[in-house]
């Protein structure tokens, strides 16, 4: 199993947020014996959610069969309209049934529960929208990595490389993944202590969630009507 060849598709999509692809990319670009697919829905550059410009190699219908698929978050402005793309909820959903792992980041798990694929399942993501999980039939854990069966699920943005070690570990054992680790020197020790809600002070808490307030409002709407679709009472 640790000698296989894997292939990785990473999907990218307009509005994203870069970082939730990127880190990971650093990660599984280093597993031996793995090719990571760059994938979107058609193979035009796309820009992310603050102007870094991303290429694809491949679309979701010429890409081989994967291993692993990950799915990364952003902010409503791209991934809203793709919360009621049947062709791509259906690539993300077979890949799950497939019982190969699935792996999202930060929001990208709102897109995989649009999926129907959290449904049972304990499951993470950015702090601002883990109320919104059980509307997908999950169930929130306020984790920055969580695996259930074959799907991880990582926390905001950052919390995208915690969880690319966590995959690495799960093909290649937990010695390779300390090694891709040692080699990028990934030993975080931040300056300030403002990474999560209950460590952050109080006035940052409450300019941060002013800010994503409106997010929400939007965030909370599609969960509704993806909660609607797939037959899911959250009230």
């Amino acid at each position: 199993m640790h000698n296989a060849r894997l292939h990785i598709g990473m999907l990218i999509y307009p509005q994203m947020d870069q970082i939730d692809f990127t880190g990971p990319f650093e990660v599984f670009s280093r597993i031996e014996g793995a090719t990571v697919l760059v994938m979107a829905q058609c193979k035009e550059p796309v820009r992310d959610a603050l102007g870094l410009i991303l290429t694809p190699e491949y679309t979701l219908g010429d890409a081989p069969a994967l291993d692993v698929l990950h799915v990364p978050g952003g902010p409503a402005a791209g991934r809203s309209p793709l919360m009621e793309d049947e062709k791509l909820l259906a690539f993300i959903s077979d890949h799950a049934n497939s019982g190969k792992l699935l792996y999202s980041v930060c929001t990208g798990a709102l897109l995989c529960g649009a999926a129907g694929i959290l449904i049972g399942k304990r499951a993470t993501t950015h702090w601002a929208a883990m109320d919104l999980l059980p509307y997908f039939g999950a169930i929130p854990v306020n984790e920055r990595v969580v695996r259930d069966g074959n799907i991880v699920t990582a926390a905001g943005v950052t919390a995208g490389l915690d969880g690319a070690f966590t995959v690495v570990a799960a093909l290649r054992g937990d010695q390779a993944a300390e090694r891709i680790q040692l080699g990028i020197q990934y030993a975080p020790h931040p300056p300030f202590h403002a990474g999560s809600p209950e460590t952050a002070p109080r006035d940052v808490l409450q300019a941060v969630e002013a800010q994503y307030r409106p997010l929400k409002e939007v965030r909370l709407a599609e969960a509704r009507r993806v909660a609607k679709r797939l037959g899911i009472d959250a009230s």
